[in-house]
């Protein structure tokens, strides 16, 4: 097909004309260009193309010039309005208007004033097309007024204070820049304490002494007029609080010292702006800038965040040390609420700011030129928005529209009119003016009534000359009323060019993105419209790269030697490029020792300033390339041993002899680094299927630099190569140009072909489909064949797209069928396929297993046998036979639809099977399905079994409860799983000895109804163990030991007391008997009076002590001979010293170190006494608590009521209560450790040993 652009038709209702005409008529929109070629005979109305801007200010110093230039055919002439009326610029003999332009110049140099001229000018550019006319140009001098003269008291503060010293510069036009220096013009030091605000005030966080100076001055530079204006300096003193002495305090007043607040540290507050809330309005695409700024001390930070949003990342600017937020080209989205935050040691205070953005008339849509023919129909529109919504109005010929002259084929519609059916003397120029209270838009737009056939501007047979592989763009610059469509055509024979290879522009040009050697030859540019037809001729050459196949290497040369640096060049024979070597990026020295060959440069004698970078670059008329190399100077050396290397990469990679599946790649080997190349690799890409992805090609000998590549239809090939040495394998070389081979048939099936059903009516065809690679061609699909394998049926075949799977549908349920799968492309047919075979879709099977029977073999054990199903009622593959099996022993107490079911299934045809795992004395129901790949077939009738007796499983649990002297009871739970009906109970028990070695063992007969059993007559204070188990009648169960002691003879065995500190909660016993029983009473007397609990335990056995007596040990008879040493030392400087320094402060000494675990007990209650110098009572360290198995670790304590006495206060009542007060008759304190802080308590004193 022809290449063409034209306006895009579609059909439309005739509601929906206007709509379409306008947009026709923007596609064809044209300004008439200014060539040469057609300004002899073209009309153009006006357009203006360059104005002062809207708001112009002056140098009142320089004459001033208002700009207004235009262009159009004929040359428009100029008029201007000032102030609303008529400037006749004749009549001011200062006002001047350049020639062939409507720019004026206004003479105030030489006499006049600027002030004079103030006023809104307006630019007129008119032709007998129409008038153009400029924005309102509001011209005004600029102003730089002197400050306002004033006093300035010093001002006196305190360190700590905040301070602000307003600039208030005079008002400019435009407004100064405003900055603080001192009296050397340097710039005053900014900080986070220190910083000037947008409105030029110095604002002081906190001042420090260091503030003081009595030249803080603030400049005003006005830059248009290129003056600066200073104000008075201030000077200011800082004095800090402790050097206020009575005197200067005397002699300053309040108003003296600058504010009221203290110098104390303070919480922040702001400086500016005031208050806890501000509103902020800004227009848009302006910067909108915030500030917050605090004092308090230390300084606050300051730090913003937007309350109903997050900040523009790239658009958010802090400046002055974070307290000024700039947000640039701000929008109506960036309206919100933003709030700054001060903060200090001491506190946080916040500032929410109101921002609205509001916006000036902006372009949605300006209005466009339109070129129309006579009988054309087009449209003009103007979009704008803006905060508030700008009001459109339109203007011809500068004339607003509703006074204009009348137009009957216009029609104004808001922001559009329309044009139907335009004449010449529709001609004119159109101005839009969109505004709002912010300000307003005004452009023009031309409609130019021409009719005028086809021109291509573009010169006859250009010659176009682009580099291989690169965009090639042809010129067809082209005009014409109505706006012609543009055609290309390749070849004298005009065929035609597709849309897919080449792009069109909509001025004309034609690129092609990709130019090949077969993109060389002649293209013809047609342009017609209804008037007539033009065309053009272009011819487009294609030619090779320049390319630097041996490229300068890195050198390392001595001092006085010769140096060569090769460049070799491949180029397209028509093209002559020139060759030049840089040093540096600059030119070589003027020096005979550089010498240029055809493709060397030689350096020779080299010298420390010949190192550097060399680079060659070659040029021709349409592209260039370099290469670069170092050299490195060094001073002589003996001769370096070679270097091995792996070899260096393949380069210069070419395509030759290229068949439709064969090619011929040859290469250049890179340096083999000092060891012989042994082979090369060759890999391909395809970068149609695979792109980005290598595979192995073939493997050629070292000494080979072409081979023969046997190549795939279509496929994409780039090619690469990479040389081997005995040292490893190079990098990969640059790819090779690509080559896509023709497409084929397909060569071979799709693999692992199967057939299988997922319903009983149907057949589902799965296969492994073939990859892009193997495809050969584009349009690959597949036909699928299918016939029953029982039948005669014939083949029934349906050809698919690139899938994987192919559904049959209305099948018989589990037939077998013949089933093959074979690829195609849009070439051809791949070859046969083989056959294979697959099932249609199973159901369930329909008939259950028969002469089921159950043979018992143990109480835990039966084997099951069955006759199999006949197969064609299996309806789909055997794949075994399932038991469900169950126990209804307590069917009558639960609903049977919750009886749990298990499963034992049996793969393949058998006909018998063992169900293990069975409850002894149990009865069981089973029955047996056939499965399939669809699921269970019927169950078989039910089978009822039952298990014998089997023995029981252990008893629950066994506990012995109250012990005595001689006698223990046990009590037990029955098994949990008692197999059988239980016959009785035995139980054996053998006393065990402090050795734990284990007495004669007793056996006792207990009938089976019986849980608890007493035993009597035993030994007392005798540790027992006992086995107990479990019988049916099938034998003896699992048996459960446990053991326990039986209690201490109390007639034998005298109490024996200690009184503790009513504090404690534990107490360690010392002094026991190993492998004995005792019976503990713990005792605690109160207000309440006296409550006790009993326990008893047995100790461990006895240990046979590897232990020596360490006191008659030589070594550690020396240790304490050397300690006894020292401490003798000790006392003798203790005793020199009290004697020279006089009384040593003993007393003093253990006042302030006195442990308060060392403290005697009272006599009178057995609590802790206190010191005589009655000091506070101190908490006591808490002591380790009694161990969880009831022993007593030996440290504990060495309390015992022995060492108190034994008289007859010290006893116990038969119930274990005190029955007189202790009297001791020795005093001990207690020993370290035993003590506890925690408060008594009777919990803790019924669980410690006393």
């Amino acid at each position: 097909m022809q290449l063409k652009i034209m306006p895009k038709k579609k059909r439309l209702s005739a509601g929906r004309v206007p709509l379409i005409l306008f947009l026709c008529q923007m596609i064809s929109a044209l300004d008439v260009p200014l060539d040469s070629k057609l300004l002899e005979d073209l009309v153009q109305p006006p357009t203006i193309i360059q104005q002062s801007p809207k708001d112009y200010i002056i140098d009142p110093r320089e004459n001033i010039v208002i700009q207004c230039e235009a262009k159009g055919k004929p040359p428009p002439s100029f008029s201007w309005t000032r102030n609303g009326t008529h400037f006749d610029i004749d009549k001011d003999p200062l006002v001047t208007m350049k020639t062939g332009s409507g720019t004026l110049v206004i003479n105030i140099m030489s006499e006049g004033k600027a002030e004079t001229y103030e006023g809104v000018y307006q630019c007129t550019a008119r032709n007998e097309r129409g008038a153009a006319i400029s924005n309102n140009i509001v011209v005004r001098p600029s102003r730089s007024p002197l400050w306002t003269k004033e006093k300035l008291e010093p001002i006196t503060l305190r360190s700590g204070q905040s301070l602000v010293l307003p600039c208030r510069p005079p008002i400019g036009l435009p407004p100064a820049i405003i900055f603080w220096m001192d009296n050397s013009f340097q710039r005053l030091p900014q900080s986070e304490r220190v910083s000037q605000g947008l409105n030029g005030d110095l604002y002081f966080s906190n001042v420090l002494p260091e503030d003081s100076r009595e030249d803080y001055i603030c400049y005003a530079r006005f830059n248009h007029t290129q003056t600066i204006q200073q104000k008075q300096p201030i000077s200011v003193k800082v004095i800090l609080v402790d050097e206020l002495n009575d005197t200067i305090a005397a002699n300053l007043s309040d108003t003296e010292v600058y504010g009221a607040k203290s110098n104390r540290e303070r919480p922040p507050t702001f400086l500016t702006p005031e208050g806890n809330a501000s509103n902020k309005e800004e227009l848009r695409g302006n910067v909108l800038s915030l500030e917050c700024i605090a004092e308090g001390l230390p300084t606050p930070i300051i730090y913003w965040i937007k309350e109903d949003g997050t900040l523009p990342i790239n658009r958010t600017f802090y400046r002055n040390f974070q307290k000024t937020l700039q947000i640039i080209q701000v929008s109506e989205a960036d309206s919100g609420k933003y709030q700054c935050i001060a903060k200090n040691a001491l506190g946080v205070i916040h500032h929410t700011i109101s921002v609205t953005v509001k916006a000036a008339p902006y372009w949605i849509m300006a209005p466009q030129n339109l070129v129309l023919s006579p009988g054309e129909d087009g449209a003009l529109i103007c979009r704008a928005n803006g905060n508030p919504k700008p009001r459109i109005s339109w203007l011809s010929n500068g004339v607003p529209i509703e006074i204009a002259p009348d137009d009957p084929s216009r029609k104004i519609s808001g922001d559009t009119i329309i044009f139907s059916s335009v004449q010449e003397r529709s001609s004119a120029v159109y101005q839009c003016n969109a505004s709002n209270e912010y300000g307003y838009l005004l452009g023009n737009a031309f409609v130019n009534v021409l009719a005028e056939p086809p021109r291509i501007l573009t010169s006859a047979n250009t010659l176009y000359q682009v580099i291989a592989n690169r965009p090639a763009l042809l010129d067809c610059a082209f005009f014409g009323s109505p706006l012609p469509t543009i055609e290309w055509f390749k070849g004298t024979k005009g065929s035609a060019l597709r849309e897919d290879t080449y792009v069109l522009h909509e001025n004309g040009t034609l690129e092609i993105p990709v130019a090949q050697k077969d993109s060389t030859g002649t293209y013809t540019c047609v342009a017609r419209n209804k008037l007539g037809m033009a065309k053009n001729e272009v011819h487009l050459e294609i030619k090779d790269p320049t390319r630097i196949i041996k490229q300068p290497e890195y050198a390392v040369v001595q001092r006085g030697s010769t140096v060569s640096f090769e460049c070799k060049v491949k180029h397209d024979h028509t093209l002559i490029p020139t060759v030049i070597w840089l040093k540096d990026n600059g030119e070589l020295p003027s020096d005979g020792r550089f010498t240029i060959d055809k493709d060397h440069l030689v350096v020779a004698d080299v010298s420390d300033n010949d190192g550097g970078t060399y680079t060659c670059v070659a040029n021709t008329t349409l592209d260039n390339v370099s290469a670069s190399a170092v050299l490195s100077v060094v001073a002589p050396t003996p001769t370096p041993a070679p270097i091995y290397d792996v070899p260096n990469p393949p380069f210069d990679l070419e395509l030759t002899d290229q068949l439709d599946k064969s090619v011929q790649l040859s290469w250049t080997p890179g340096d083999d680094n000092n060891s012989p190349i042994t082979k090369f690799i060759i890999e391909y890409e395809d970068a149609m299927h695979e792109a980005g992805l290598w595979r192995h090609q073939t493997e050629v000998p070292g000494t080979q630099t072409t081979a023969q590549l046997k190549l795939s239809p279509y496929v994409n090939y780039s090619f690469r190569v990479m040389a081997e040495n005995s040292l490893g394998r190079s990098l990969p070389s640059e790819a090779s140009e690509q080559y896509l081979t023709k497409a084929a048939e397909p060569d071979k099936n799709p693999m692992t072909v199967e057939g299988l059903g997922s319903e009983p009516d149907n057949l589902v065809i799965t296969w492994q489909p073939l990859n892009g690679f193997e495809s050969n061609g584009p349009g690959l699909q597949y036909k699928v064949s299918w016939r029953q394998k029982d039948g005669d049926d014939e083949w029934t075949s349906v050809v698919v797209a690139n899938v994987s799977k192919y559904i049959v549908s209305g099948t018989p349920t589990f037939v077998p069928y013949l089933i093959k799968v074979q690829a195609l492309n849009d070439v051809g047919f791949a070859p046969e396929p083989a056959v294979v075979m697959g099932h249609s879709g199973e159901d369930l099977p329909m008939v259950a297993p028969g002469n089921v029977h159950v043979t018992v073999v143990n109480s835990t054990l039966a084997e099951v046998h069955w006759d199999p199903v006949p197969l064609k009622s299996v309806r789909g593959h055997l794949q075994g036979y399932r038991i469900y099996y169950w126990t209804d022993q307590n069917s009558s107490k639960r609903n049977r639809r919750h009886i749990e079911k298990k499963i034992l299934t049996f793969q393949g045809s058998k006909t018998h099977g063992m169900l293990p795992g069975l409850e002894p004395f149990s009865h069981y129901t089973l029955n047996i399905r056939v499965i399939n790949g669809k699921g269970e077939g019927p169950a078989s009738p039910d089978r009822v079994f039952h298990t014998p007796e089997g023995v029981p499983s252990a008893p629950s649990s066994l506990k012995i409860v109250n012990p005595t002297l001689d006698s223990l009871t046990l009590e037990w739970d029955p098994p949990s799983h008692p197999n059988g009906i239980l016959t009785e109970y035995t139980l054996k028990y053998q006393p065990i000895n402090s050795t734990h070695e284990l007495g004669p063992l007793v056996d006792l007969k207990i009938p089976a109804n019986k849980t608890r059993w007493t035993l009597k007559n035993l030994n007392f204070s005798t540790r027992y163990k006992f086995y107990f188990y479990a019988q049916t009648s099938a034998g003896s169960g699992s048996q459960i030991t446990e053991e326990a002691v039986t209690t201490v003879d109390e007639g034998k065995e005298e109490w024996r007391k200690e009184i503790v500190n009513g504090s404690r909660s534990f107490f360690g016993l010392k002094g026991l008997m190993p492998g004995t029983a005792y019976k503990v009473r713990v005792g605690a007397e109160g207000d309440s009076g006296f409550v006790s609990s009993e326990d008893v335990f047995e100790t461990g056995p006895a240990m046979a002590s590897r232990q020596v007596d360490i006191a008659t040990q030589g070594w550690f008879i020396g240790l304490m001979c050397a300690v006894a040493l020292l401490i003798l030392i000790l006392l003798i400087v203790c005793f020199i010293r009290r004697n020279k320094g006089g009384k040593y402060p003993v007393k003093e000494k253990e006042d302030a170190h006195a442990d308060p675990e060392i403290q005697p007990m009272k006599e009178d209650d057995g609590t802790f006494g206190e010191y005589s110098d009655a000091e506070d009572h101190k908490p006591l360290k808490k002591g380790s608590r009694t161990p969880s198995d009831r022993t007593v670790k030996k440290e504990d304590s060495d309390d015992s009521l022995v060492d108190y006495g034994e008289g007859v206060n010290g006893q116990f009542n038969e119930d274990g209560s005190f029955i007189g007060q202790y009297s001791g008759k020795k005093e001990k304190e207690p020993a370290e450790g035993n003590e506890s802080s925690e408060a008594p308590s009777p919990v803790n004193a019924m669980n410690s040993f006393v």
